[in-house]
């Protein structure tokens, strides 16, 4: 942003960064690859493999296929097969030891559920954004939350603001956490619900 105009912000277009430097078309790809896979890692190959496609004229002309095969080799990237998905993540990336007991209600377009492939892989069903499904279609709802629970997504929750305050409906895709594996859940839950409540009143 360069000034306001009567409150309205007025852009230029950007410099580019470190113009003096010259990047090669190996060194741009790899960079591309690596900021992809730090963003959304563990991800399947094909996701990966999706997103550089979008990036269509806007990135190297090269094989990245290749280049992401060079980059397993000097050991920056990991990827290993899973049920007979190829997922990629960063060598250096651990997955925390400990899980927190906490509930996170997600947006429909968070990093861990834009990628219906991996999320249908890894919880075991099918998420749908239905804000443009008509109401008689809808199965989760116009603008249902994906739930988090511990480190996987059993369900998800529609709320709204009425009158009377915060109103949630909850939905699971197989079935509550039962009271000996899911113990804390409900307070989880319900901390959850509360932290959205205090969003709502702020002005």
């Amino acid at each position: 942003m360069v000034r306001r105009d009567s409150g309205i912000r007025v852009y230029s277009v950007a410099l580019p960064v470190n113009a003096e430097q010259k990047w090669s078309s190996t060194q741009r790809a790899d960079g591309l690859i690596r900021m992809m896979v730090n963003l959304y890692a563990p991800l399947p190959l094909r996701s990966l493999t999706q997103l550089i496609n979008m990036m269509r004229h806007y990135k190297p002309a090269l094989d990245y296929d290749k280049r992401i095969d060079a980059m397993v080799k000097r050991d920056e990237l990991r990827h290993e097969i899973v049920d007979g998905l190829i997922y990629v993540w960063p060598s250096v990336e651990r997955p925390p030891q400990d899980v927190s007991d906490e509930v996170r209600l997600l947006a429909p377009f968070d990093p861990i559920v834009w990628d219906r492939r991996r999320f249908e892989h890894l919880w075991g069903w099918a998420y749908r954004f239905e804000a443009y499904t008509p109401f008689a279609k809808r199965k989760l709802g116009y603008y249902a939350l994906p739930m988090l629970w511990r480190e996987s997504v059993i369900g998800w929750a529609n709320v709204a603001i009425n009158n009377s305050g915060l109103d949630v409906t909850i939905g699971y895709a197989v079935k509550r956490p039962s009271t000996s594996t899911g113990a804390g859940f409900r307070a989880a839950l319900d901390a959850e619900i509360e932290r959205f409540r205090q969003f709502a009143r702020r002005p």
